[in-house]
């Protein structure tokens, strides 16, 4: 049975890592809180935009330091309300669509995110996926240490975990499929037999003519 891995951000919703990481922000236990951690996550913003400027590993690294001292149960309650009230809302018209006709082929589909993989586990379920390739936070005394568990998923970190999934799950790469938006996961569609550029960027989108990847243009989520 072949596999369909799907990027998220920009592929199946309009919106990045930032609106959800900043619901976490803006949903503290008290404004104390909540003005103390703006505070912090404003300081390390020039450091998050030379990060994204490197190296889109270094960027999630920096972006989800933010979320230090956040407790586990918080992480995990607002989970859903982040997926019901950014995500879902930022769902491309089209999208649920494209990941049936994978499941309609009989595909495990698996999404692969720089998101935290709490919050994926409710996109998975809503559009019916079978797994998730998501970030993780390391979690000491059950608070979040800022700290990403190894591997990030991020970049050509991608192509690696989605490499290991398959071959863990008894997939051929050669007959699995690969969706995303980004040039930065050119390595991750690469590695399948059937790569797709969904609202591609410019780079990615001249990297696929050439090739003669499949273009799919999700319409705008309204």
């Amino acid at each position: 049975m072949p596999a369909s891995y799907f990027d998220v951000d920009g592929t199946l919703v309009s919106t990045n890592l930032i609106p959800p990481t900043l619901y976490y922000l803006l949903n503290q236990p008290t404004p104390l809180h909540v003005a103390k951690k703006l505070g912090k996550a404003l300081l390390k913003a020039p450091m998050m935009v030379w990060a994204e400027l490197q190296d889109r590993r270094l960027f999630n690294e920096a972006l989800f330091t933010v979320l230090e001292g956040t407790s586990e149960d918080r992480l995990v309650t607002l989970a859903e309300d982040v997926f019901e009230r950014v995500l879902k809302p930022a769902i491309y018209p089209g999208a649920k669509d494209l990941v049936a006709t994978s499941l309609d082929k009989g595909h495990e589909v698996v999404l692969v995110s720089g998101a935290l993989d709490v919050v994926m586990q409710h996109f998975a379920r809503y559009l019916g996926a079978t797994g998730v390739i998501a970030n993780r936070l390391e979690i000491h005394d059950r608070y979040a240490t800022g700290k990403l568990l190894r591997p990030v998923v991020a970049g050509p970190n991608k192509a690696l975990l989605v490499r290991d999934h398959a071959r863990a799950a008894g997939h051929d790469l050669d007959e699995c499929f690969a969706y995303s938006d980004s040039y930065s996961d050119v390595p991750m569609l690469s590695i399948v037999g059937y790569p797709v550029a969904v609202n591609a960027d410019r780079r990615l989108r001249m990297l696929a003519s050439a090739y003669h990847w499949p273009i799919i243009d999700l319409a705008r989520a309204a």
